[in-house]
């Protein structure tokens, strides 16, 4: 399982890549051309936009999974296990909470953007606006596993810190193969 997961999220490594390189080539191209050439490609606009929209997106589930999102854990860090424990439940049950009213709020204007479809390239928006989907359940799960990670016991005391600071990472990837061995 833990193989499909790794590759679940290097597809949305793959994907960031894609829609940063496609948003490059659109920008810098329709520019050489509008400035060049005096003429452009109409739909790169509003392609790039929508690269940009599904970015921003994908890597947010991305940084989730890596705890990349900011954070301020000074006070977290300072708690006994149990006020860690707390804040961490806090924390996990309120995302969870913001995960389904996105959700639901997606689906509240999926009928709208079934039938909206976009100036330029012609497509309905819930292409674009669909990725809300995806996010809000994608995140719900991880918010719904470490939930029961939490629950279950199976987290140590360093899991319970929700941010991650550069310098952390480092120190991380230093401890990471002797934490395996113990596994």
């Amino acid at each position: 399982m833990q193989k499909i997961i790794d590759l679940f999220f290097k597809l949305l490594e793959f994907l960031v890549v894609a829609c940063l390189v496609a948003m490059v080539i659109m920008v810098f191209g329709n520019v050489v051309l509008r400035y060049g050439f005096n003429s452009g490609i109409s739909i790169s606009d509003e392609m790039s936009r929508y690269c940009f929209i599904w970015l921003t997106y994908i890597g947010a589930m991305v940084a989730m999974r890596e705890k990349g999102h900011l954070g301020v854990d000074t006070l977290v860090r300072r708690l006994p296990l149990g006020g860690k424990k707390l804040c961490f439940f806090l924390s996990e049950v309120m995302m969870l909470g913001c995960n389904v009213l996105f959700f639901w709020g997606t689906w509240k204007m999926h009928e709208l953007q079934v039938t909206n479809i976009s100036v330029v390239v012609g497509i309905s928006m819930i292409w674009i606006y669909g990725i809300g989907y995806v996010t809000a359940a994608v995140m719900g799960i991880m918010n719904v596993h470490k939930l029961f990670q939490l629950l279950t016991g199976q987290l140590a005391e360093a899991d319970l810190v929700l941010v991650v600071e550069s310098e952390d990472k480092v120190v991380l990837a230093e401890i990471e193969p002797e934490v395996r061995g113990r596994a």
